[in-house]
């Protein structure tokens, strides 16, 4: 390989090694989002703590998330120290969407003894 040749492949190989280095860095940001997201779910966590049972493992809870309050309807499972610890399945309502619930509740229990 002649030298101009040379000094060709070597900036092709330093560009090779920054977009190396670039990688590294797109690799390195979903670790501090999920971090973010894992110090909120401890904070939600702690939201949760307090809580009205309304059948077997099912609570309802108010709580602030991000600033918002929340009306939150939620299935809670036991980890393996004993704590009750909410788990996926339930809904957040806003609280303008749990006054439009409350609303209905009539209606609801009239549709339930027509069944």
């Amino acid at each position: 390989m002649s030298s101009s040749e040379e000094e060709e492949a070597a900036p092709a190989k330093r560009d090779a090694e920054e977009e190396d280095d670039s990688e590294e860095e797109e690799k390195v940001k979903p670790k501090a989002k999920k971090a973010k997201k894992q110090k909120e779910a401890k904070e939600a966590t702690k939201d949760f703590e307090s809580g009205v049972e309304i059948g077997g493992t099912r609570r309802i809870s108010v709580r602030t998330f991000k600033g918002k309050t929340l009306i939150d309807i939620r299935e809670y499972y036991t980890d393996s120290s004993g704590t009750a610890k909410p788990g996926k399945k339930g809904i957040s309502l806003s609280p303008e969407q749990w006054n439009g619930l409350k609303a209905i509740v009539d209606d609801v229990d009239e549709a339930i003894a027509n069944i």
